[in-house]
């Protein structure tokens, strides 16, 4: 396991969890919302973007944490395990909720608590019938990979016991 990203609904919690697994193996940590987003909640242009990611995929080792679906194929080809944080959409819904108000080290600004974001709720809402499906199609695409499935926080916090 030198080459690792970790995708999931948002919510999941695949910062907590990379930031744990950082932790147990010492790999170094790249957070995609840290690399295409400004504090101001601007978007990098593509081309910064994919340079950076790029840039990231040619190290010799890594832990890349997020979904982007443009991207998600190309991060897949370079990696050599997968974590995916396979949840029910109220356990992603309860991770949003949480999350509202805190400092985080995946994001560059504070998610306010007075405000919604209805677009990207529908986005999770609709993720295990629209976005999960592709997912799926290229884990089986890149069928050499080491998949994990995780269906519950409990399960993650076994792996990171034993690992």
């Amino acid at each position: 396991m030198k080459k690792v990203i970790v995708i999931g609904c948002p919510g999941s919690g695949k910062s907590t969890f990379s930031i744990a697994l950082h932790n147990k193996t010492g790999l170094p940590l790249y957070h995609l919302d840290m690399i295409n987003w400004n504090p101001d909640k601007t978007t990098v242009p593509k081309e910064v973007f994919l340079e950076r990611l790029t840039s990231i995929l040619q190290k010799d080792e890594w832990i890349i944490d997020g979904n982007y679906g443009s991207t998600m194929e190309m991060r897949l080809k370079e990696c050599d395990t997968v974590f995916f944080l396979d949840y029910p959409v109220e356990v992603c819904l309860e991770g949003l909720a949480s999350r509202k108000g805190k400092t985080r080290p995946d994001m560059p600004w504070i998610e306010r608590t007075d405000e919604t974001d209805w677009e990207f709720l529908a986005f999770v809402k609709n993720y295990n019938s629209e976005s999960r499906p592709k997912v799926l199609h290229l884990l089986d695409k890149y069928a050499g990979k080491e998949v994990y499935f995780f269906k519950s926080r409990s399960e993650v916090d076994e792996f990171l016991k034993r690992l």
